[in-house]
């Protein structure tokens, strides 16, 4: 049976259906639907979640994409003018078109500073490291470290 509560605002869910059932069963009912609302919920926002992941890689293909595009564009054109492809590139000190260039330095010569030398052993450089760095043999290190010694 329907009541319309003689002409009171009905609720929110329309007309109340009167049935027989016990409390318990009403709250099982409700408990049911409740269940289910959830579960409705739980799939429209997993449904909502996959959709995002879904557009987040497409957005992050899309900009790596964009990159390599942009990438070999710029290869490309300081290939074709170093110049101006030095002075596009972006410097916090300000300054343009400086093009490196691989320095010829097979005619420089090491200065061999045995106060130097003594001073870098002192603070734990090894002897082959010294030897290697100043272009000399070990033995010649040891010979400086030995003089000193003296």
């Amino acid at each position: 049976m329907v009541d319309d509560s003689w002409g009171v605002t009905p609720p929110r869910g329309g007309l109340r259906v009167r049935t027989n059932d016990s409390l318990e069963e009403r709250a099982a009912a409700r408990a049911k639907a409740r269940e289910a609302r959830a579960g409705e919920r739980s799939t429209l926002m997993a449904g909502r979640m996959e959709a995002r992941a879904a557009l987040r890689e497409r957005e992050t293909l899309a900009r790596e994409a964009e990159r390599a595009a942009r990438r070999e564009a710029e290869e490309a054109a300081a290939a074709r003018d170093p110049h101006a492809a030095a002075a596009k590139r972006h410097r916090t000190s300000g300054r343009k078109d400086v093009v490196r260039e691989q320095r010829d330095t097979r005619g420089y010569t090491t200065v061999i500073d045995e106060g130097r030398i003594r001073e870098l052993s002192k603070r734990g450089a090894s002897l082959s490291g010294l030897a290697a760095t100043f272009g000399i043999t070990a033995e010649e290190v040891q010979h400086i470290l030995a003089t000193a010694e003296e």
